[in-house]
């Protein structure tokens, strides 16, 4: 007798408003925030694991003052930020099943996606999109770039450096407008610590963590993020 298999759905909708320029893309939060069985130091908000970074580094680069536990006043922080920020989040699963339950993108089977595309046709302000992982199976460019394949738009190379960035030509026709749309996409280092073997062999960190000793891959995140929030 097969095991059920769990049926791990996005338990946040798309954080998104017309004022959005950035929009952060990721894949589905740990299955502890789809079954509201939350641990102390969560947030109930997109990327609030207390094992993940984004919000640490995003802390640490401006200086937030973010609250790290269950409230209502730690979501609303996060919400005024972005808002402010003007930077929106979308995840790209809308959800998945698992026959393990655990946060693992490559575990991820029978995927269902949003349609990311027609989010960034409704909100025509988005200008870039912050993947939280790279090109790896089953993360968001991957899914991204099968979404865009499926379209017949292609995505042109700008920088092959750690982060990698692409653009892609949304061209927005109607009776009314007919202009062209280039959006940028940047592939971040993951912020989660499965990432960290993957930074540590990264040249530019080795040269950094060479020079100062006490430099981390949590470091090496702030400096990456920085430029691109």
């Amino acid at each position: 007798m097969n095991q059920k298999r769990f049926d791990h759905t996005h338990p946040y909708e798309p954080f998104l408003f017309p004022e959005a320029t950035k929009l952060i893309v990721g894949t589905l939060p740990p299955p502890r925030f789809t079954t509201k069985t939350l641990k102390e130091g969560d947030v109930d908000f997109c990327y609030g694991s207390r094992d993940g970074q984004l919000w640490p580094i995003l802390d640490t680069i401006f200086g937030l003052g973010l609250k790290f536990e269950t409230t209502h006043e730690a979501v609303e922080q996060r919400k005024n930020f972005l808002r402010k920020r003007k930077i929106g989040i979308c995840d790209i699963v809308a959800r998945a099943e698992r026959e393990k339950v655990d946060a693992s993108d490559l575990g991820m089977q029978n995927v269902q996606l949003r349609d990311l595309l027609g989010y960034l046709k409704k909100y025509p302000n988005i200008k870039t999109l912050l993947f939280t992982g790279g090109n790896s199976k089953n993360g968001p460019e991957y899914f991204f770039r099968k979404q865009l394949k499926a379209n017949g738009i292609p995505l042109e190379v700008v920088s092959a450096v750690v982060p990698r960035i692409h653009r892609f030509d949304l061209s927005i026709t109607s009776e009314k407008s007919n202009s062209q749309r280039v959006i940028k996409t940047i592939s971040l280092t993951a912020p989660s610590g499965a990432a960290n073997r993957a930074v540590g062999s990264l040249e530019d960190y080795k040269a950094l963590k060479k020079s100062n000793p006490s430099f981390t891959t949590f470091d090496y995140r702030v400096l990456q993020y920085k430029d691109f929030f």
